[in-house]
């Protein structure tokens, strides 16, 4: 079933971030449609309050994140991680391959732009405190579910799954039918078939607890 039709369901492809079709291409992002208007609406709307919002990333496809994985899993091979702890520690922060919420066009990860801080910006103490996106995080704090944007990994010590990450969003009336779809695909497969590092670890009991404790580790409004 493809973007558009009943539910707005993705094909498996689209899924797994191995297609991109129906995707709105910008300079800046790639989106749904759906998710491209209302983020351009939420864009024009923190303008007036001079917060320029700016995505860092929107959708990245199977392969791009498969490039993400083995970069970091090769380097925590060679500091000397059971692949058993390299799996765990990777997961902190980033998705198995396949399983990305960026493969499907409705997340973003987003900056103030009339901002230039040096370094990473995607570094969560630059959104509290004395942080360059201060500003930026209380407007969406205050705003951004008007235009249907979530906070995906929420700042709460019962959540289990990623760490906290304030800035990320996802647009709910599509990614919630989306995770629903995604948590019912078999994906050990995948994993072997596309030859991700570690991929006989990642077993069907390790992708259950996965899914249970990581994929549905997020804001409670992003489950359907």
């Amino acid at each position: 079933m493809s973007y558009g039709q009943k539910n707005n369901l993705l094909s498996n492809t689209q899924l797994t971030g191995q297609s991109e079709v129906y995707m709105i291409k910008k300079v800046d992002y790639q989106l749904l449609p759906e998710a491209a208007k209302s983020f351009e609406l939420m864009k024009i709307a923190a303008l007036k309050d001079n917060i320029k919002i700016k995505i860092i990333s929107s959708f990245r496809s199977f392969y791009q994140q498969e490039k993400i994985w083995n970069r970091k899993f090769k380097k925590n091979d060679s500091m000397g991680f059971s692949i058993n702890e390299n799996i765990l520690k990777i997961i902190e922060y980033s998705t198995i391959p396949g399983t990305s919420r960026h493969h499907w066009g409705t997340d973003i990860d987003v900056v103030d732009d009339n901002i230039n801080p040096e370094g990473d910006v995607l570094l969560t103490e630059k959104f509290y405190k004395n942080g360059p996106y201060v500003k930026l995080k209380k407007w969406l704090d205050e705003n951004s579910e008007k235009f249907g944007f979530y906070l995906v990994y929420t700042k709460n010590d019962k959540r289990k799954g990623f760490e906290h990450e304030p800035w990320h969003y996802s647009y709910a009336p599509i990614s919630k039918n989306i995770l629903k779809e995604l948590l019912k695909l078999d994906l050990t497969k995948l994993f072997i078939e596309n030859k991700v590092l570690g991929s006989k670890y990642l077993t069907v009991e390790f992708i259950k607890n996965y899914k249970e404790n990581f994929l549905l580790g997020i804001n409670s409004e992003l489950k359907h």
